[in-house]
């Protein structure tokens, strides 16, 4: 199983793949996407959507973890990071694969850091559960212990859409189109 965890972010998004092979966690990739600040905001967004396709292209996941809203006292930062959270989703979505939601405090405790524990704190100890060098920023840090947090708890988890993971194998785009138009347009034997 491999998950891509992402940190949202609207000017810094992490993202970090972890991958369980015969029940260890390893280390894939990681990366932090950074946006020109100044920017507008939709420039930004759109920006973030396309480095996440790329990842998506390139580590190709079987499902994303995203870590969650937590309680902000300014009104607008929340809302630009709801917007960042969003082309996670939205990137996500289109390339098919289920979304998983994790708070930070149980994205902490996944990695050993603790509920209350500081981004430092949980750095050092996806470092060394993953025996990876010391990461260039938090926000990769922060997305490799959702991926963990995910490989330790996705057994259990329901995807962001609230839809039980379905166990057949994914439809293509061509066969998911077909089943959203009429019937007059869909292929004889799926009538």
């Amino acid at each position: 199983m491999r998950v891509l965890g992402i940190d949202p972010g609207s000017r810094f998004m992490g993202y970090g793949v972890v991958e369980e092979r015969r029940g260890r966690l390893v280390h894939v990739g990681h990366g932090v996407i950074k946006v020109d600040p100044d920017a507008p905001l939709e420039l930004r967004l759109k920006e973030l959507h396309g480095a996440l396709l790329t990842a998506v292209k390139l580590y190709k996941p079987q499902s994303v973890a995203v870590e969650g809203v937590f309680t902000f006292r300014n009104a607008r930062s929340a809302l630009i990071l709801g917007h960042a959270r969003g082309v996670a989703l939205l990137a996500a979505a289109q390339a098919g694969l289920s979304v998983y939601e994790y708070p930070p405090a149980r994205v902490k405790r996944a990695v050993g850091a603790g509920g209350a524990a500081d981004k430092d704190a949980v750095a050092r100890m996806v470092c060394t559960f993953l025996e990876v060098e010391v990461l260039e920023r938090s926000d990769a840090s922060d997305a490799l212990a959702v991926a963990i947090c995910h490989l330790n708890h996705g057994r259990s988890a329901v995807p962001v859409s609230g839809a039980k993971p379905s166990k057949t194998r994914r439809k293509s785009a061509q066969a998911q189109l077909a089943d959203k138009l009429t019937p007059s347009y869909r292929r004889p034997e799926a009538r």
